[in-house]
């Protein structure tokens, strides 16, 4: 168990300096220029940023003084950025392309832009393009509203690969109008793509879509269909393989699973890592080979995989982002970049060789974290599982109250994070302990530790979480009578479960959970994913969804809840949280119900996020201190 040492405790629980945010980072192909979208000075809104090799900033832009940027691409030469950015007054999107101060509108669209991807010849961009979209992308916005006759008109937004010319004009829109494009990537001889895509809604059909071919003239052929989820879709550089990240994954775009090869004429999938105790979340594809993020445990790290294996480059109790993946790589796959952040350190600019990449920037080098964290390991039943701990400097002889937050998913990771808002920090900051375990159905530990909890939900991954419990009480000085539990969507369902099957918590609070797998069924928009986990769909074994309902046993439930949930949740509808209020009301359990209006499954509005953090909190000190 590694101990994350805090310098300076008592300063950083103070008011916490602005942190300096770097988003969608990007590398030039000879690896001598970064970019970013920066927030400058606390501005809430970022402008784009290129930095040299050294971190210096060599120049900023803002193309659109309304707009919000969502990704860019350096042009295979490294002398353009093209770059998305979506007015969300105007409900138009913009793709520019910017060489120093000279900057050029290539084409807008009433609709969505993402997914910028230059063609092999530098000639023109793609990217993917929603036209006249009737909701914002992703399950996790709100969903539209359903009113009248419903199922008689159905429209479905599509998300589509378009092209445009580098010298501009009106976007070429290449795959199906039937079809969601969720990923894609340029085929070597840029005559077209390989994506991951489904028919019909975007939203549900993930866990259905299909690798496959669209070429410029319009053809589209299937490349393999296997029964597992697939991301990263990157071809080879000598065009004959498509490599993806493959496993069982639960929400759509977090990735992790084997690496596997898929012959670009067709076939079968090759897993290139079976049985690597890790869990493989992005694939870069470069003339130097194929490289990945992993997690391992609570580390973050880069490897390279080809046929014969995994060689490990690097790895630290670490968070690491970019915007094609998880970090950058020339063209030659000699040097990274990458914005990585800890529980120690706030966010900064690496860059350098894939084993040791260096900080190049320091804007947050005087910001302090408000919570001293350490990484925690323990055995179950077979199984090695990690998870974090963050809490107050404490006093010698006294004990705290401690809140465990299972995160969503479940095919998921709570990995090493700067944090200086939420409910997490604020709870510490009140004097609690907060354990956040990843338990089995989790992300670093292997493809198997993930499939663990197929037909067992709040089975063994709650007993891993008790018994996680029972390894910090070991090491920290946490009162067991005094223990709360929370979380959100898998998180919430698991908190729902948890207050009926233990009388351990004495608080929790359950964010957009599900009570009842039967009536979720009908009632959620993305039931496609359930089918992986189950077996089989509610209608064809309606037992097991029965039988893993919180609301079967809710006569066992007696912790005070606090429950919420966004007004137009497409993943785990409102009525879901109301239904698990309902009974816990009836059973005579302290309970309080928060509808936010307007809501979608993540919560976004800054005024609902506070009221959140501020009621959970409350709701803790009322019932553990």
């Amino acid at each position: 168990m590694s101990l994350i040492a805090v310098a300076a405790l008592a300063a950083a629980l103070q008011t916490t300096p602005a942190i300096h945010r770097y988003e969608a980072l990007t590398l030039s192909p000879d690896g001598s220029r970064i970019s970013t979208f920066e927030t400058i000075n606390s501005s809430p809104r970022p402008v784009v940023t290129i930095r040299d090799a050294e971190g210096a900033i060599t120049g900023t832009s803002d193309p659109c003084n309304t707009c919000r940027y969502g990704d860019a691409a350096w042009s295979p030469d490294g002398k353009t950025l093209a770059v998305a950015a979506t007015d969300g007054e105007a409900g138009t999107s913009s793709l520019y392309a910017i060489e120093g101060a000279n900057i050029r509108l290539l084409a807008t669209v009433k609709g969505t832009l993402d997914g910028v991807r230059w063609a092999p010849d530098g000639k023109s961009v793609a990217v993917l393009a929603v036209v006249n979209p009737h909701k914002l992308v992703g399950a996790t916005q709100a969903g539209a509203k359903q009113v009248g006759e419903i199922g008689t008109a159905e429209v479905t937004d599509e998300q589509r690969i378009a092209v445009v010319s580098l010298a501009g004009g009106d976007l070429k829109l290449v795959s199906p109008g039937d079809t969601w494009v969720y990923e894609y990537d340029w085929t070597p001889d840029g005559q077209g793509f390989v994506a991951t895509a489904a028919k019909g809604d975007g939203d549900n059909n993930w866990w259905t879509a299909k690798l496959e071919n669209f070429t410029l003239a319009g053809a589209e052929r299937v490349i393999a269909a296997p029964k597992m989820q697939m991301n990263y879709p990157r071809m080879s550089p000598d065009g004959k393989s498509v490599y993806v990240i493959g496993g069982l994954m639960s929400d759509f775009p977090v990735s992790g699973g084997d690496v596997f090869a898929v012959p670009f004429d067709g076939g079968e999938p090759v897993n290139l890592t079976p049985g690597y105790k890790g869990t493989f979340t992005s694939l870069v594809s470069t003339k130097g080979g194929l490289m990945a993020s992993l997690i391992t445990g609570g580390e973050v790290g880069v490897a390279r995989v080809d046929p014969k294996g995994v060689t490990p480059l690097s790895h630290a109790e670490i968070s690491m982002s970019a915007a094609d993946a998880r970090f950058a790589v020339d063209s030659t796959g000699k040097t990274m970049a990458a914005v990585e952040e800890s529980f120690a350190e706030a966010p900064h600019i690496v860059r350098g060789p894939l084993s040791a990449p260096v900080a190049i920037t320091h804007d947050n080098d005087a910001v302090k974290p408000q919570y001293i964290a350490r990484s925690v390991t323990w055995t179950n039943e077979g199984f090695t599982v990690q998870g974090w701990l963050m809490g107050p400097k404490t006093e010698p002889g006294k004990t705290y109250p401690m809140v465990t937050i299972v995160h969503g998913g479940p095919s998921a990771a709570i990995t090493a994070k700067f944090t200086t808002a939420g409910s997490a920090v604020d709870l510490v900051k009140a004097g609690y302990f907060v354990f956040q375990p990843n338990p089995r159905g989790s992300y670093g530990q292997g493809e198997a530790f993930v499939l663990s909890n197929r037909r067992d939900f709040g089975g063994g991954d709650l007993r891993d979480i008790l018994a996680g419990i029972d390894a910090v009480e070991k090491i920290a000085p946490v009162d067991d009578k005094r223990l709360g539990i929370m979380g959100h969507s898998y998180g919430g369902l698991m908190t729902m479960w948890t207050v009926t099957h233990s009388q351990r918590f004495k608080a929790a609070v359950s964010g957009a959970g599900i009570a009842n797998w039967s009536s979720y069924y009908g009632e959620n928009g993305i039931d496609q994913w359930m089918i992986p986990f189950f077996g089989a769909s509610f209608y064809d074994d309606p037992a097991i969804y029965d039988k893993l309902s919180p609301i079967r046993y809710i006569k066992d439930a007696h912790t005070p809840t606090f429950v919420y949930v966004g007004e137009r949740d497409v993943e785990c509808p409102a009525a879901q949280s109301l239904e698990f209020w309902h009974g816990l009301k009836a059973m005579g359990v302290p309970v309080s119900l928060v509808i936010y209006e307007g809501e979608g499954h993540g919560i976004r509005a800054p005024e609902h996020t506070h009221d959140i953090t501020t009621r959970t909190v409350g709701w803790f000190d009322t019932y553990l201190k």
